[in-house]
């Protein structure tokens, strides 16, 4: 690879395909069809195994056979490539297929809270923020230490968030030994489930992309989709509870893993997202 090489020729050193055409997404992103028709998205990060943990992280959802992610065609420290997937209106239909495939793939576990996806570095990310999975033995703690403190520190350090208001998320760690709520199993999560990672195929499936997997929370995972909402979230959540009860009170713990993404956009948007993370913050003491 050259300083100077851009999707089109990383695509095509990668696939050994000659490339027909490239057409750029986004900043990051790039649609390249290759000779023959075969459409790909060509997506370059520098950060230092962002592109190893993506694309550990597709594999690894993949493998549980239940969630749709686009195939991983080829990588590199610097390109990942993985196949387009064709969009079409979203539908009560595949959302219910959705709920059903998101708990199974929840269901088919991790090692460990904060375990990596196999081949994936310990230091990894979500979105553009910087994000560690190291193993622990139990939720409460790992959650704290490696999902809200580390955020919430970075805030503070930024002037973003004030201590006295930082005190606030500080006394949630330490209650979330109390307010977790039943002991759950490690899930395999997708880990950055917004709805800008929820494509609807043209197959009438959704399809899932850009993880940032790891052992986690299910209810991580749904608080996220409720976070920034979703299309026919009512019959994904029903679908998924068919196949996986949630305990019967986790609807009053969302917040509590919302925290964890809405300090992620703290620091990386600035305080619009200040005062949403402490409202929630505030709720979970409150209970």
């Amino acid at each position: 690879m050259t300083e100077s090489e851009n999707p089109g020729t990383a695509a095509a050193r990668l696939t050994g395909c000659a490339v027909a055409s490239a057409r750029p997404l986004s900043g990051a992103v790039t649609e390249v069809a290759l000779d023959g028709g075969q459409l790909v998205i060509v997506k370059g990060d520098a950060a230092p195994g962002a592109v190893r943990a993506e694309a550990a992280g597709l594999r690894w959802l993949a493998e549980a056979g239940t969630v749709r992610v686009p195939a991983v065609r080829a990588s590199d420290e610097r390109w990942l490539v993985t196949d387009l997937v064709r969009t079409g209106p979203p539908s009560a239909r595949a959302a219910v297929r959705f709920g059903r495939d998101l708990a199974a793939l929840h269901a088919s576990g991790a090692p460990a809270f904060g375990a990596p996806p196999p081949g994936g570095p310990t230091d990894a990310y979500i979105g553009l923020a910087p994000m560690r999975n190291a193993p622990a033995a139990d939720w409460p703690n790992w959650y704290a230490g490696q999902r809200v403190l580390p955020y919430l520190r970075r805030a503070v350090d930024a002037g973003t968030l004030r201590p006295a208001e930082a005190s606030v998320v500080e006394r949630v760690c330490e209650r979330l030994p109390q307010l977790a709520g039943p002991a759950e199993p490690p899930a395999r999560l997708h880990g950055d489930l917004w709805n800008g990672n929820v494509l609807w195929g043209a197959d009438g499936h959704v399809w899932l992309i850009d993880p940032a997997a790891h052992g986690g929370h299910r209810e991580t995972d749904l608080a996220m989709l409720r976070l920034f909402g979703c299309p026919h979230l009512p019959e994904v959540l029903d679908s998924y509870g068919e196949l996986t009860p949630l305990a019967p009170d986790w609807a009053d713990r969302i917040g509590l893993h919302q925290l964890f993404p809405l300090l992620v956009h703290v620091v990386l948007f600035g305080r619009g997202y200040a005062e949403q993370a402490l409202s929630v913050a505030r709720a979970a003491l409150a209970r």
